[in-house]
């Protein structure tokens, strides 16, 4: 899928794959800096984080495992509820192992908060995040995001894992949507 198979519901590209790419790069780079020697556990945030824990895994040089959760603030609206539900949770036991949270994007933080302090509570070693897109102007409680690829204006974002509707997280980048596409 590409810009031309949305149509014009697209509004314009804001980082494109080879940005994507080259970020993603670095960023595996500084991971296995910090981790060196260290076994790593990447929880991926379900769905929109499936391109980003991908991608970022095939880079690291490290010992890692993979686990997942899914949580949900969203439903269909382009908009954070602020209310955090379970729909998934780990399959692996994270006491005293050493977390990274890899996140598509960071809007207000509300959601990456509560899951941080969740994660936290179930006695890691450490939790720290990666995040492919920070949204600095949305946010709304200050959450220490340790790896961040790129900080992006506050607009409703798709492609590379996240979506509208379910739709358009196959875009190998990230894009807007033209506002008539959700409103």
């Amino acid at each position: 899928m590409d810009a031309a198979d949305v149509g014009a519901d697209f509004g314009r590209v804001l980082k494109t794959q080879a940005e994507l790419d080259q970020r993603l790069e670095e960023l595996a780079q500084q991971i296995d800096q910090d981790y060196a020697g260290r076994e790593l556990l990447l929880v991926g945030v379900l769905k929109g984080a499936v391109m980003v824990m991908a991608d970022l895994s095939r880079r690291l040089h490290s010992k890692v495992t993979m686990d997942w959760m899914a949580v949900s603030s969203y439903g269909s609206g382009t908009k954070s509820s602020g209310v955090v539900r379970i729909l998934k949770d780990l399959d692996t036991d994270i006491h005293g192992r050493d977390v990274l949270i890899v996140e598509d994007v960071v809007d207000s933080g509300l959601t990456l908060s509560w899951l941080l302090a969740n994660l936290r509570s179930r006695g890691a070693r450490s939790v720290e995040v990666a995040a492919m897109l920070r949204k600095p102007a949305a946010a709304k409680v200050d959450v220490d995001v340790r790896y961040v690829g790129f900080d992006i204006p506050n607009e409703f974002v798709v492609g590379y894992g996240l979506d509208f509707a379910e739709h358009y997280r196959n875009l190998p980048f990230v894009g807007t949507l033209a506002p008539q596409a959700y409103e």
